[in-house]
């Protein structure tokens, strides 16, 4: 791949910011970790500041700068749906913040078993640690190969006389680093380097934004900006044909809305951020402030994605990449000036680093919470800790193995995460809103709807796995059949084999994945009514854990910890959603 992109300027550049970052751990450790609450919430005296920058920083690790900028290499806008649902995460301040608050849970499932059941702790616990590995740890690592792979210009490495694939290097060198600090400093640590790290990782972002399109438009960013959108042509627009095979309205957006949903409500590894805030005010404001950084992803990543695709379509470019899931990386190496190359390094390592440690958090929090407080629930807070640290050890490596898995299920990582992430939230998405806001949801209900609505995606995971091989081609007969280029005969011909071969299989694997998400919600669902309507009503006193439970000492302190800024720029992030999406329809 030829030789490091990096000068000695660059090198300095990062190694002052590793020495920065070391500070900064050194400085967030004085305070010892002493029980649970201090290792896995931070004491819960975390600021609004540190809630924010450590929602955003943990969100965006290297699976956006590979996976959402491949994503715009190669679809354009259409998954800029995702990031654009970050809106939700006000649903989580407004809403949720108050009830998790006062019932001053570690974990969600820990909510489950105390709104439901044990059985749907359980469950809930699993699958999170599962989706932890399936998704989120083992995506960091992989991404983490594609951009160190691709900065340094190397493919082996000579380890005691034996050449060994970088991946290996890269993949153990970055989970014993962050799991290090991760270990010993908790998810103190973790808020305390989110806000060094996140104004890093966005003006890092926007030197690539700015650059690239000077670039595409030599040397004016507008005529830059112009000739992306001409060279990006439909794949432009965020609402595509109910036909599209593959990003109509009508399962996109319902899609989307599912994921960001479970994602930024209800999953352990973003809400444990709210979860150490100091109070209601501290942890709403975090989300607010959130809600304005997730604004910037679409434009520093999904949109750098797009200028590498029209860089490489631009006759007499000397611009090249790979592949698209190393678009944003082959940017930062061919068009960035020395210095500059160095800082947006930088930024990498953030996303790489943060996300990495959030993930190793919220898994050992998940186990020890849920599972070793439960078979010794007199350990002691030094245990807990300890118990903590083990549990990340095994997390690490168990991510470590499943990036195999992900190199044979997708060539964009990206779309890998939502496929997955859609499989297993929709489930989780019907709990909620049921244990929340529906006072006649019963245990047994909830034990069973949830129990199924994994089977299901668990079976189209495995459909996927199992017609991997059959995936472009399909895709290509879609495509045909709608740009009208072969008829519906020819499209159900050239799939008869396959439907022959693989049966029930072939018919699973072939529904949209978004539509199979939404499936999984109404099945989901309809379970959970009519069981709770065939069993016992739940106990009164399980409702106090809903909505529906405050005391009037409880909603007095939540109506006195917002006031109208809270609302006005909580509507502020509303209303450029909503100019985005009309901007780009």
């Amino acid at each position: 791949m030829g030789n490091s992109v990096f000068n000695a300027l660059d090198w300095w550049i990062v190694l002052a910011f590793v020495a920065a970052m070391t500070f900064v751990v050194i400085l967030s450790m004085r305070k010892k970790n002493e029980s649970g609450k201090d290792y896995f919430l931070s004491g819960r005296d975390s600021n609004w500041l540190q809630i924010g920058t450590s929602i955003f920083s943990s969100n965006i690790g290297s699976e956006h700068l590979v996976g959402l900028a491949g994503a715009g290499f190669a679809t354009g806008m259409a998954m800029a749906h995702w990031e654009m649902q970050g809106w939700i995460i006000l649903i989580l301040g407004w809403v949720f913040v108050p009830l998790y608050d006062r019932m001053k849970v570690f974990t969600m499932p820990e909510f489950l078993e105390l709104r439901f059941s044990r059985g749907s702790r359980n469950l809930l616990s699993l699958l999170t640690m599962a989706s932890l590995v399936l998704t989120k740890i083992a995506a960091t690592i992989y991404a983490g190969d594609v951009v160190v792979r691709t900065l340094l210009g190397i493919n082996s490495v000579n380890l005691f006389g034996y050449q060994l694939d970088v991946f290996w290097a890269i993949a153990l060198g970055l989970a014993f680093t962050t799991g290090l600090y991760t270990v010993l400093g908790g998810l103190r640590v973790i808020m305390y380097t989110a806000v060094l790290q996140t104004p890093v990782l966005i003006f890092g972002s926007v030197a690539i934004l700015f650059i690239g399109l000077q670039e595409l438009g030599h040397g004016d960013v507008f005529a830059g900006w112009h000739a992306m959108t001409l060279t990006a042509g439909d794949k432009i627009h965020l609402i595509r044909s109910y036909n599209d095979p593959e990003w109509s309205w009508a399962a996109v957006l319902p899609g989307a809305a599912i994921i960001g949903f479970w994602y930024w409500c209800t999953d352990q590894y973003i809400v444990q951020r709210v979860l150490a805030g100091k109070n209601q005010k501290e942890a709403r404001r975090g989300t607010i402030l959130a809600g304005f950084l997730k604004l910037t992803p679409v434009f520093i990543f999904l949109v750098p994605g797009m200028i590498a695709f029209a860089l490489v379509s631009m006759p007499g470019s000397s611009f090249h990449t790979p592949n698209g899931d190393a678009a944003y990386t082959s940017l930062v190496a061919q068009i960035l000036p020395h210095g500059v190359r160095g800082f947006v390094a930088c930024g990498m390592i953030v996303a790489l680093m943060a996300s990495l440690a959030s993930k190793f958090n919220a898994s050992a929090t998940l186990f020890t919470m849920d599972f070793y407080r439960e078979w010794r629930p007199n350990a002691s807070g030094r245990e807990e800790v300890l118990t903590g640290r083990i549990a990340t050890g095994v997390i690490v490596v168990l991510g470590i193995c499943w990036v195999l898995v992900i190199k044979m299920l997708s060539s964009n990582l990206y779309e890998y995460l939502q496929n997955v992430q859609s499989y297993l939230s929709p489930a989780i998405v019907v709990l909620f809103i049921a244990g929340v806001f529906w006072k006649r949801a019963t245990a047994p209900a909830a034990f069973w709807s949830f129990l199924i609505g994994i089977i299901g995606g668990f079976a189209r995971l495995a459909a996927d796995i199992v017609m991997k091989g059959h995936k472009a081609d399909v895709a290509t007969l879609k495509q045909q059949l709608f740009h009208h280029t072969i008829t519906p005969d020819q499209y159900s011909a050239a799939l008869a084999p396959l439907k022959a071969q693989y049966g029930l299989v072939f018919d699973i694997w072939n529904i949209n994945w978004l539509y199979w998400c939404q499936t999984l919600l109404l099945t989901s669902a309809i379970l959970m009514v009519v069981i709770s309507y065939l069993t016992k009503a739940p106990d009164p006193a399980k409702l106090k854990y809903s909505w529906y439970g405050a005391t009037p000492e409880e909603k007095a302190v939540t109506r006195a910890s917002w006031n109208a800024m809270d609302v006005v720029l909580s509507l502020i992030v509303i209303a450029i959603i909503v100019a985005f999406y009309i901007t780009f329809f």
